[in-house]
């Protein structure tokens, strides 16, 4: 009986390789990347200023204390002045305006703050800062400031460029559009780096195009969390994203609460203030700053004085580093005893965690380590631009930009991914105005030339 060779395993057939499964993304992969391009190359100029400005303004905090630290620091001295002695020290140099809030000196070696509204020449949402040396009485130097974290001009400026480019109201819109986008860029990128084979993500060993592809994909991967924050955070303050967001937050009775000013019981109306800038009615601002101090309410606080004659001080701690203070008392000017408390820790869930982004996202909740890595992130947004400029420069022939992503991805789509997605979009678009309205315009200017491309017989389909 004759039997069949027998082949060894060196000699068998290999067994055909099988095709690589479809990625799960691979329906939605033509409609991400042609999203992802577009909006790279229409709002990549609207990023770039945000980061760059957003650079600048992470380094404002070191920068600032070296240029003003003439006015922001002084010798440690044996023993500090009564605040009222420091505020009446600050008043001689400077009577204009009204005493609106008082500052003390944090540290050792920390001036007081004097904080003078209306003054001639002072933007309406500005106060005048008088510093003064706690230990001697003697005024350091007089400088505008702004906002909670007591921004002096040089921040101020850059806050402002980062914010409005200094155009005001109208000006807010090209920050928006550009929080509104970068989340869905970045997403968008995180899609089309994962649905991508291993193989065509390596960066060594690759040039032209496709080593381009490598970092800006690379960066980008590492990069993506730390965008998605920044625009999530920046949208909480924008102008009609953050409306919205606001009375989303009041209607599930999360938002920022605050404590009562109204100076309580039968001495309302009595001994209060009656907005002339002398801060030294009532008891005292020493009696008002002990009664507090009674309470908790540690370095750094803010003395913030009644605004009318029924109102009473609120006392607040401003620390907005890790861990933070924000726990607030109200004081009646009369009696010097505390009408109503507000603690930090009662905040609702999302008034913490707004609180905490902003923080986190304008440099301050960690201090040099939160700057430092706001400065990389910053960078690397920049680098991103410029490599996705590169690569579309590098898709032409040497000599001009390649040809724009092909049209025809959401003819691609299966309706049980395109109908989702035109919800979310449309949701989306209604609370992030600024992401919907150029969206809507996007798909529309698409149509349009799709159907004059059908009808000159050219349509073209991504593939």
């Amino acid at each position: 009986m004759s039997t069949a060779p027998s082949t060894t395993t060196a000699e068998a057939p290999h067994e055909p390789t099988p095709a690589p499964s479809p990625s799960r993304w691979a329906p939605l992969r033509p409609l991400v990347l042609r999203l992802h391009f577009y909006a790279g190359v229409l709002v990549a100029p609207f990023l770039l200023v945000a980061a760059a400005t957003g650079f600048l303004y992470a380094g404002a905090f070191q920068a600032e204390r070296l240029v003003y630290a003439h006015e922001l620091t002084v010798p440690v001295g044996d023993r500090e002045l009564p605040i009222s002695q420091q505020v009446t020290a600050a008043r001689t140099a400077h009577p204009e305006g009204t005493v609106s809030a008082v500052r003390p000196s944090p540290e050792d070696g920390a001036t007081t703050r004097v904080m003078l509204s209306g003054v001639k020449g002072t933007a309406a949402d500005h106060t005048l800062a008088v510093f003064v040396d706690p230990y001697t009485g003697k005024v350091r130097g007089a400088l505008e400031q702004y906002g909670s974290t007591g921004a002096l001009p040089l921040r101020t400026w850059i806050d402002e460029l980062h914010r409005d480019l200094h155009l005001g109201q109208t000006g807010r819109l090209y920050s928006e559009l550009a929080a509104s986008w970068l989340w869905v860029i970045a997403g968008g990128g995180l899609v089309l780096w994962f649905s991508r084979r291993r193989a065509l993500r390596k960066v060594r060993g690759t040039s032209g195009r496709r080593r381009t592809l490598g970092l800006h994909g690379t960066v980008g991967v590492w990069a993506a969390v730390g965008f998605i924050f920044l625009s999530a955070t920046g949208l909480t303050w924008s102008t009609y994203a953050g409306a919205n967001i606001d009375q989303l937050r009041t209607s599930l009775g999360q938002s920022t609460p605050s404590v009562s000013a109204a100076a309580g019981g039968e001495h309302a109306g009595h001994g209060g203030s009656t907005a002339t800038g002398d801060a030294q009615h009532g008891v005292g601002l020493d009696k008002i700053l002990a009664a507090a101090r009674a309470k908790g309410l540690g370095n750094p606080v803010e003395i913030v004085l009644p605004a009318d004659a029924n109102s009473a001080y609120v006392v607040r701690q401003v620390q907005r580093s890790w861990p933070e203070k924000q726990d607030a008392v109200a004081v009646d000017p009369a009696t010097g005893k505390v009408t109503d408390e507000l603690r930090f820790a009662d905040h609702p869930l999302l008034a913490k965690l707004t609180r905490w982004g902003i923080d986190l996202h304008t440099g301050v909740l960690f201090g040099l380590v939160n700057q430092l890595a706001l400065m990389l992130l910053a960078g690397s947004l920049i680098l991103l631009i410029v490599w996705g400029y590169r690569m579309w420069w590098q898709r032409g022939r040497g000599s001009s930009f390649g040809r724009p992503i092909p049209r025809g991805a959401w003819a691609q789509m299966p309706p049980l991914l395109l109908v989702p997605c035109m919800a979310a979009i449309a949701v989306l678009g209604y609370f992030v105005p600024l992401l919907g309205i150029p969206l809507a315009a996007f798909i529309a200017v698409d149509v349009v030339l799709g159907e004059i491309a059908h009808r000159r017989g050219s349509r073209t389909y991504a593939k």
